[in-house]
């Protein structure tokens, strides 16, 4: 396969309804979440960059960044727990339950591999 082969075959499976996409677009609340998940998302490189610089280029690791881009996350997830009225507390709370119930009082491969995820969707459903 050449790469241009490879990108007819790739485009076939993309989703090309922009109308569609338009319209959902103009839903309540999505542009802040996809601001949200975009900055996320680009606070996330920005932590793994400094990671890499130390660990593959031998640079000091800058702590006082990675504590930069760990509050640049936090206020994405503002944004994001804004638009979903969630509050912080509830995603802390919630999200130890499932852990708690993922993996009892400590991690193990197993339970990571064998994990129920309905239980953890129930715990992930209840209400705030």
């Amino acid at each position: 396969m050449n790469s241009q082969d490879y990108i007819s075959d790739a485009i076939r499976t993309e989703s090309r309804d922009f109308k569609a996409m338009d319209e959902r677009l103009k839903e309540d609340g999505l542009k802040r979440l996809l601001h949200a998940g975009f900055g996320l998302s680009t606070e996330a490189g920005e932590f793994m960059d400094a990671l890499k610089k130390h660990i593959f280029y031998g640079k000091e690791l800058d702590r006082v960044n990675l504590r930069e881009e760990l509050g640049d996350l936090f206020w994405y997830m503002a944004i994001a727990c804004d638009e979903l009225d969630v509050p912080f507390e509830a995603l802390m709370k919630r999200n130890i339950e499932k852990l708690k119930a993922r993996y009892g009082e400590k991690f193990s491969e197993e339970k990571a591999e064998k994990r129920d995820l309905k239980s953890e969707r129930e715990i992930l459903e209840r209400s705030h």
